[in-house]
């Protein structure tokens, strides 16, 4: 395993180590836990929309084929993600319920036109299809200038419920004290930032770790509130 490799284990599976190491600790753990709660379900061939590095793939064991996209003009590098196929932003390159299952992770925040591309979705999928979306509810602007969005509990299922989705599971992932000390480290982290690696994780540990074990401790022993938190995860079948 290279150091790289485990880099980006910490960065989307935070686990002991991704308390003193990871900056995005409360945020990446509680959207892989619930992420993971939803796997299962995701079945056949899977279109992962806006896959980047495929981070999450390894969740979905009973899929037949694993298919990465992503739109070639975004507001991030593409070079160190694994993307099989690109698309224009609008039309996805596959026919007509020709998919069994769709994952778009933390992209939805990024889409100017939300009803065409939940639409697209609704067409690539088979009749019973899943849909395994994630999205932020309360983040800071981020990629600039491709992010046009915040989605509430309610505004998510009426979006997916107005193009033939009916709901199977909605979670809300990082509530409570978890959000505010995730933003809390954000701040940080987007404050002292800097272009060499080593020199974050020092930062990290020094200076953002104290607040993860803070909100660590107070998370297991304060009332969560449901009503503040980080992302949505929803699971949806396109009716029949």
């Amino acid at each position: 395993m290279t150091l790289g490799s485990v880099a980006l284990n910490i960065n989307f599976y935070p686990g002991f180590f991704g308390l003193f190491l990871n900056p995005f600790f409360f945020a990446r753990r509680e959207l892989v836990k619930h992420v993971g709660l939803c796997a299962s379900a995701m079945t056949g061939k899977i279109l992962d929309v806006g896959c980047g590095r495929k981070p999450y793939q390894k969740l979905f064991t009973n899929t037949s084929e694993y298919i990465g996209m992503d739109i070639e003009i975004s507001g991030h590098d593409h070079s160190q993600e694994d993307i099989d196929v690109f698309y224009d932003g609008k039309t996805f390159p596959f026919a007509d319920k020709s998919i069994d299952s769709v994952l778009t992770n933390q992209v939805f925040e990024h889409v100017f036109n939300p009803d065409e591309f939940i639409s697209e979705i609704n067409r690539v999928l088979k009749s019973g299809g899943q849909l395994l979306l994630t999205v932020p509810f309360v983040w800071d602007e981020h990629e600039q200038p491709f992010d046009y969005g915040r989605y509430s509990s309610f505004g998510i299922k009426h979006i997916l419920e107005k193009h033939g989705f009916e709901i199977l599971k909605q979670y809300k992932s990082g509530t409570g004290i978890q959000a505010v000390i995730q933003l809390v480290n954000l701040y940080i982290y987007k404050k002292f930032h800097s272009r060499y690696r080593p020199l974050n994780y020092l930062l990290t540990l020094f200076f953002i770790s104290p607040f993860n074990l803070l909100g660590f401790i107070l998370s297991v022993y304060k009332r969560k509130d449901s009503d503040l938190y980080l992302d949505n995860v929803v699971l949806a079948r396109k009716k029949s």
